[in-house]
């Protein structure tokens, strides 16, 4: 059996996944340490090695990492890392290299010193997705905190694979939104063209938020994926 777990992206939360979470059957959404409970982890490497104790510890075995933006990285870089681990990696929205708009670095640290001040990341990042979901999301990006989205988005920000992908051999989706401007579509075609088992799917009308604007679509990629691993 294959077990999915699904990981969240800058400042985010488990809740991100509920349509995935409840359409998929004992897959699992983490929260990132720090995103409220724990410290946070300034490097992306530093959630991988988090990531493979946690599935470790849990006995966790054949996994499919699903994961949004920095959680794209994470799941990138384990693939690197522990393909052992690993029947294939899904990423949604993400790249072999994350860089920030300083915009958004200078908007949080802006946030954190003026707690009154507007939060560049939260203006419409939630406009496409059903306003009940996008309550809870909000909510949950108020109680992580604009430090947990500083500290990943830096993360992110110093993240840089592009010269060892093709070392990258699982099996691999790469999802995005065509209408996604933080990771626009050519860098989940980037990973296409330099993983050997990589391919893409490019879902109309999505922005970077994808897989909680057009679950179904996305559920749909996802489970048509899993159906070429075998069990």
């Amino acid at each position: 059996m294959m077990q999915l777990i699904f990981i969240h992206g800058s400042g985010g939360s488990k809740e991100s996944w509920t349509y995935q979470t409840q359409y998929f059957k004992d897959s699992i959404a983490l929260d990132l340490p720090g995103h409220p409970k724990g410290e946070l982890i300034p490097s992306i490497e530093g959630y991988v090695e988090w990531l493979r104790n946690f599935v470790q510890s849990a006995g966790y075995r054949r996994m499919v990492l699903v994961g949004h933006s920095l959680g794209g990285g994470i799941a990138l870089l384990y693939a690197l890392k522990y393909p052992q681990d690993l029947a294939a990696i899904i990423t949604v929205g993400s790249g072999a290299r994350l860089r920030v708009h300083p915009m958004f670095l200078e908007g949080l640290e802006k946030v954190i010193k003026e707690p009154g001040a507007e939060n560049p990341l939260a203006t419409t990042a939630f406009e496409k997705i059903d306003p009940e979901l996008a309550s809870v999301l909000k909510r949950r990006s108020a109680e992580n905190g604009p430090a947990a989205a500083l500290n990943d988005l830096k993360a992110c920000d110093q993240f840089d694979i592009m010269d060892r992908l093709p070392q990258i051999t699982v099996p691999a989706l790469a999802l995005c939104g065509d209408q996604d401007i933080m990771t626009p579509p050519k860098y989940s075609q980037y990973l296409v063209a330099h993983m050997p088992q990589a391919r893409a799917l490019v879902i109309p009308g999505g922005t970077h938020m994808v897989f909680a604007e057009k679950p179904r679509e996305v559920n749909r990629a996802i489970e048509d994926f899993l159906q070429t691993l075998g069990e």
